[in-house]
C-alpha cells in the first residue's frame, strides 16, 4: 500500500494550489481518505476527508469554502483544492487512509490511521 502526496509549493497569499494523493494497493471504495496538516511547531490537524464511496466530504469548520476535496476513481487519486491561501496555511500536508473509522472521527484524532503518505510542503508567503 502506498499513498503519495504531491503538489505542494510556494504560493502567494490569496493564491491556489491543488494537492494530489495518489493511492495504490487499496481501493478508494474501502477506505476514507483524509488530508492533514502539520505546521512548524504545532500538532497535526485534520483538514478534510472524503468517504469510501465518495458521496460525502467533511471539512474542518475554518476551512469550509476555501478547500475542496474530491477524488478520481480512474486514477485512484484524491485531491485537495486549496484557494484563498493564507500564511497560516503554511504546513506540511499529508494524506492518510482509514478503513474502519468514519471521516468525522479521523479529523478529530488522526493517531493510528491505517496508512500514511509522505507529506508535501505548502508555503504561503509573499
Amino acid at each position: 500500500v502506498q499513498l503519495q502526496a504531491y503538489g505542494g509549493g510556494l504560493v502567494q497569499p490569496g493564491g491556489s494550489l491543488r494537492l494530489s494523493c495518489a493511492v495504490s494497493g487499496i481501493s478508494l471504495d474501502d477506505y476514507v481518505i483524509g488530508w492533514f496538516r502539520q505546521a512548524p511547531g504545532k500538532e497535526r490537524e485534520g483538514d478534510s476527508c472524503i468517504t469510501e464511496g465518495g458521496g460525502a466530504s467533511y471539512y474542518t469548520d475554518s476551512l469550509k469554502g476555501r478547500f475542496t476535496i474530491s477524488r478520481d476513481d480512474e486514477k485512484n487519486t484524491v485531491y485537495l483544492q486549496m484557494s484563498n491561501l493564507k500564511p497560516e496555511d503554511t504546513a506540511v500536508y499529508y494524506c492518510a487512509a482509514e478503513e474502519l473509522l468514519p471521516c468525522e472521527a479521523i479529523l478529530r484524532n488522526s493517531n493510528g490511521l491505517d496508512y500514511w503518505g509522505k507529506g508535501t510542503l505548502v508555503t504561503v508567503s509573499s
